[in-house]
């Protein structure tokens, strides 16, 4: 057995999946007029009123900034969990993880310029070379105080889109390596407890947000100290509802989309633009039930084909060509038998 059929016999863990999942939804309507709009920032009037009935107010406050914290914090956990998992199987796991990111930076940078020059691959894959991989001969607790330097950082400095990152990634990094992640589905008391200290923490957050206007100082410190704790309420919110008899819906709904991720955050720059041409109108001026529809067309699509191709697939074609760049061979795609559970490493993203 090849050392990625190895990988492939590991059993994913379903909440990241499901997490990223949730995450890429978010993505998606926060970026539908941004892609539309050829990359330029579309800037709302503020402070917006959440009861004056257009809807984009409630965007601003409950999708703008907060799913991109989850994904980073992702990536981060993903590329220690394959650093664990291919430390036993290759006598150099690190350059199959430099090999990882550059081929990731290689799709960012395509993205950037064919597409869409919002693209975030590009931001990860340096990141993640100058940052997540130097931070692999770090112990455990200076991976986890650096982190919090690059988060505090970003905060205070307003603007920090590279610390933010770099703090999100290292984040993720050291609960691999503190062991929270293999416990991310057992702790239900500590997950409410946290849960509610984001929650409480984000009301306050979200009114000093509310009341900016986007041009303001403190607009983007406010943007992301709200999106850094409402992303905690979303996944603490999701990790105890995987916990109830909603867990099989929140799976089907949400794993096949996460399991592609990559796939699917690229293909839906092509459909955004798609629409954003046969529409015609300026993406500004898309009021916000415009935005949802959008959206919600583009994700049934995706989770339709992402469904689709997983029961005959071990994986979406994109992640399939980045973990053949990451091992230097091909690995096998499609599935011996339909019929099963499809079984695959640990999370590409």
């Amino acid at each position: 057995m090849t050392t990625e059929d190895s990988l492939l016999d590991r059993r994913r863990i379903v909440a990241l999946d499901v997490i990223r999942g949730f995450a890429l939804c978010g993505i998606l309507l926060a970026n539908v007029q941004p892609i539309a709009n050829a990359g330029a920032v579309v800037i709302s009037q503020a402070p917006p009123d959440p009861a004056d009935g257009d809807g984009s107010a409630w965007l601003g406050l409950l999708v703008e900034q907060r799913f991109f914290p989850i994904f980073a914090l992702l990536f981060g956990i993903g590329f220690s969990l394959l650093l664990r998992a291919s430390a036993d199987r290759t006598t150099r796991p690190r350059l199959l993880l430099l090999r990882r990111l550059l081929a990731l930076l290689v799709v960012g940078i395509a993205h950037f310029t064919l597409l869409w020059n919002g693209d975030i691959l590009s931001t990860y894959a340096v990141i993640g070379i100058v940052a997540l991989l130097p931070s692999t001969w770090l112990p455990r607790a200076a991976v986890a105080g650096l982190s919090a330097a690059f988060l505090v950082t970003s905060l205070v400095i307003g603007d920090g889109r590279f610390t933010l990152v770099a703090g999100l990634f290292l984040l993720g990094s050291a609960l691999v390596r503190y062991g929270v992640i293999d416990r991310i589905e057992q702790a239900a008391p500590r997950t409410t407890l946290v849960g509610l200290v984001f929650a409480v923490a984000a009301a306050p957050a979200l009114r000093w947000q509310a009341g900016l206007h986007a041009t303001e100082r403190d607009f983007q410190t406010a943007l992301a100290l709200a999106g850094l704790l409402l992303a905690g309420v979303y996944v603490c919110g999701l990790l105890l509802l995987l916990r109830t008899p909603l867990r099989a819906a929140l799976q089907t709904v949400f794993a096949p989309l996460g399991r592609m991720a990559l796939t699917n955050y690229l293909t839906a720059t092509v459909l955004v633009l798609s629409t954003r041409h046969l529409l015609g109108s300026a993406p500004q001026t898309w009021p916000a039930l415009t935005v949802v529809a959008i959206a919600g067309t583009i994700l049934t699509v995706q989770w339709a084909w992402s469904t689709l191709w997983l029961r005959r697939y071990r994986q979406g074609p994109l992640e399939w060509l980045w973990r053949w760049a990451t091992w230097a061979r091909r690995p096998p795609l499609r599935r011996a038998d339909p019929s099963q559970p499809t079984v695959e490493d640990v999370p590409h993203r």
